[in-house]
């Protein structure tokens, strides 16, 4: 099972990494894209929403021809995206490999949580989705200083090289090495099941728990998406200063994911949810409080961004893993099909709210601070409900 879990580790990084490799590097890709470094920050929000649209199809796919099989076609895609956005030379060419990227992650993401619902079920799953999720915070730790090493050694393009290795790689380990799960009596899909989505989207349950992922991830997309400008543009650190700040941060959502697994099984899901929405609503008024208490000449200060942002991460740590267990619980035998949705909601509403936010009229702290109330609302109606679902769970 082990190796089983780091196989499906391994597709759920094609995502993060898609996204943290080339931030340090997003200066020089603009440079030498001529293109202005606002415009190619918008591929972050839409690489996720793309990568959310996508799993409303790639859902059926995996239920009706396998999860192994649709891994594979989606590394491909990821492996010819990557060499893509490596040879562009152009902004139009640089937008179409992110797309495809997007389309790509969308496979291998329905793919992972799926097994993880083909073989876990209850604290287990939740176990499982929080490591998948806890680990996922390795890469931005680590990648922006990758992606800068390798952007400064061999050029902008050496990241997306280096994706194009890992797609390769990965490939290799899913062919030889990943079982296939699906389980026997998936019912089969024909076309694009609206009724069954429309079913799943009857459910209350199904809606909350979603819709709390939605607003965790809507507020780390509006923090990353915003974090160099107010970090590197008006903080004034280097490009390596970010990349340790950054990283530091994903190292810290990585050890509260490891507490959250610990904490599952002696004090239940919900009280998780419930430490989620209350870090998540406390980050929201340090940050405010750093804005309204401090001189304007210490508001470009790192720490009156970070700082709050770690404790708002904290909930996110506390929420996903819970979250997306209750979430998928009733649906065995539709594990694509829900799972798929489910990544929709998350992935197209986090994308949308943080697109939102980061347009409205009011500076970049408040706005991610706008986030992370609306973030902390979700997540608490969640908790509401996972008091009422408790010993209840019935499959569609």
């Amino acid at each position: 099972m082990q190796k089983f879990t780091l196989i499906l580790l391994s597709l759920v990084l094609l995502a993060p990494l898609g996204i943290d490799l080339y931030l340090p590097t997003l200066p020089d890709i603009a440079q030498g894209l001529n293109t202005p470094v606002s415009t190619l920050q918008t591929t972050i929000p839409l690489f996720l929403l793309v990568m959310g649209l996508g799993q409303i199809v790639a859902g059926p796919l995996v239920d009706n021809f396998g999860r192994k099989p649709v891994a594979l076609i989606g590394l491909l895609l990821y492996l010819f995206g990557s060499i893509l956005a490596a040879t562009a030379t152009g902004w139009p060419q640089f937008l179409t490999a992110r797309v495809v990227q997007g389309c790509a992650v969308c496979c291998t993401a329905v793919v992972a949580f799926s097994g993880v619902r083909d073989r876990l079920d209850g604290d287990d799953a939740a176990k499982a989705y929080g490591f998948l999720n806890g680990a996922l915070n390795i890469v931005p730790a680590l990648a922006p200083m990758l992606g800068g090493f390798l952007a400064e050694s061999f050029g902008w393009r050496a990241p997306f090289w280096f994706l194009s290795c890992y797609a390769l790689a990965v490939g290799v380990l899913v062919l030889f090495f990943l079982p296939e799960t699906r389980p026997a009596g998936t019912l089969p899909v024909k076309g694009l099941p609206l009724k069954q989505y429309a079913r799943i989207l009857r459910q209350p349950r199904f809606l909350a728990f979603a819709f709390a992922n939605a607003g965790a991830l809507g507020m780390v997309l509006t923090y990353v998406s915003l974090a160099p400008q107010v970090l590197m543009n008006e903080g004034k650190l280097s490009a390596l200063q970010f990349s340790v700040a950054f990283g530091a941060n994903g190292f810290w959502i990585m050890l509260v994911s490891v507490l959250v697994n610990k904490m599952i099984r002696k004090v239940g899901r919900p009280v998780c949810l419930m430490i989620g929405s209350m870090a998540m609503t406390l980050g929201a008024l340090l940050l405010f409080a750093g804005v309204a208490l401090f001189p304007g000449g210490w508001q470009s200060h790192w720490a009156l961004y970070m700082l709050p942002v770690t404790v708002a991460v904290a909930g996110l740590a506390f929420t996903v893993g819970p979250a997306t267990s209750y979430a998928l619980e009733p649906y065995q035998q539709q594990a694509g099909v829900a799972s798929a949705l489910a990544g929709f909601i998350q992935m197209a509403g986090g994308a949308s709210g943080g697109l939102l936010v980061m347009a409205l009229p009011i500076a970049e702290k408040s706005a991610l601070g706008v986030m992370m109330l609306a973030g902390s609302v979700l997540i608490a109606l969640a908790w509401i409900y996972s008091k009422k679902v408790r010993g209840t769970l019935t499959a569609l």
